[in-house]
């Protein structure tokens, strides 16, 4: 498939499929007018990539941990150096910060939309309002 359809199929905009193809995370074929073909297997890779890019990752650690991710049962690094487990330890850490964090959120979304609920119910005017919000810190 050509660039414009793996971009239409994975949401993704053109100059971010060519950026992750400078950085070694996807790889193209050229037709012999220069378009780019990419694989039908890339749309499933660039939607793992967006997720874990969405999640903080850096593309350097993705390019790392892409290899594992088509064969999650024999997951395996020869090459995998201390300073690469510690930074995934790390991404690990701050992604499990986040999710409490947004867990929080929910929570407070949610208590507000039943007591908004509630008092409407009881058409009661009071402008008490129980949601906390919390910011979600990348540090």
């Amino acid at each position: 498939m050509r660039i414009g359809e793996l971009s239409q199929r994975t949401g993704t905009s053109r100059r971010l499929l060519r950026y992750y193809e400078d950085q070694g995370l996807i790889v193209s074929s050229r037709e012999a007018n220069g378009y780019r073909i990419y694989d039908e297997a890339f749309v499933d890779r660039v939607l793992q990539i967006r997720g874990l890019l969405d999640a903080g990752l850096p593309t350097r650690l993705i390019k790392q941990i892409l290899p594992c991710l088509n064969k999650p049962r024999a997951i395996h690094f020869e090459d995998a150096t201390p300073e690469m487990l510690a930074a995934l330890e790390d991404e690990r850490d701050r992604m499990t910060q986040r999710i409490h964090c947004l867990e929080r959120n929910r929570d407070a979304v949610s208590e507000y939309l039943d007591e908004v609920r509630r008092k409407r119910a009881d058409t009661s005017n009071d402008s008490d309002s129980p949601a906390l919000w919390y910011q979600c810190s990348d540090g």
